[in-house]
């Protein structure tokens, strides 16, 4: 095949994937998801400015939990939560993160642990489909979410590396649709700009 071959089938795949996206609706939801991920920095940052102004200091608080748990405890806490369907927004241990004596070493190892415990919930996917309980369970529990994997697959992967969409439930969802695993671990490295552009964001406000 020749490299202007090659170039022309490239141009008419991207055609045909963009006129595919565009007719399921893939386009929307990204913009739908993009105006969500807006509004709750936005609120997270003004928040954390007024409760730290006007309600209780918020870097003492952190500084608190710092001095009260040890960060063995707080790392397993969170993993538990990031592979169990992301059910602790992970904007508060970023903030912890910032009080800590190695902000950005205990900040890298947060966006790791999510990460793992994302490709650990497709697993926990994998293994619903062989207990029919939890199958069935999930299958309601995440029905629109099933539904979104199957027309988009890796796409989806990305949307909830990168936006709040928990990252475990898109996971999970990809491991019942055996999607393959290879492109799960790919698209799920967007959890790490995900944790920087947030912590960009939230070291703005504590000190």
């Amino acid at each position: 095949m020749t490299k202007r071959k090659k170039i022309k089938t490239k141009k008419e795949r991207a055609k045909l994937m963009h006129s595919y996206y565009s007719r399921t609706g893939f386009y929307m939801f990204i913009w739908e998801s993009l105006k969500k991920a807006f509004i709750p920095i936005v609120l997270v940052v003004i928040g954390l400015f007024f409760i730290n102004s006007y309600v209780f200091n918020i870097n003492e608080a952190l500084q608190s939990i710092t001095e009260t748990f040890s960060r063995l405890g707080v790392f397993t806490f969170f993993f538990t939560s990031e592979t169990l369907l992301g059910l602790i927004p992970p904007e508060i241990f970023i903030a912890w993160s910032k009080k800590t004596s190695e902000p950005i070493l205990n900040l890298a190892i947060l966006a790791s642990l999510s990460y793992s415990g994302g490709l650990l919930s497709y697993f926990i996917g994998k293994i619903a489909l062989k207990i029919n309980s939890l199958k069935t369970y999930l299958e309601v529990k995440m029905a629109k979410h099933l539904k979104n994997s199957k027309k988009w697959g890796g796409f989806l992967i990305l949307v909830g590396a990168l936006l709040p969409v928990p990252f475990s439930i898109s996971c999970i969802a990809a491991g019942m649709i055996k999607y393959p695993f290879k492109n799960v671990v790919l698209f799920g490295l967007f959890r790490f700009a995900r944790f920087a552009i947030y912590a960009w964001a939230i070291f703005q406000v504590v000190d």
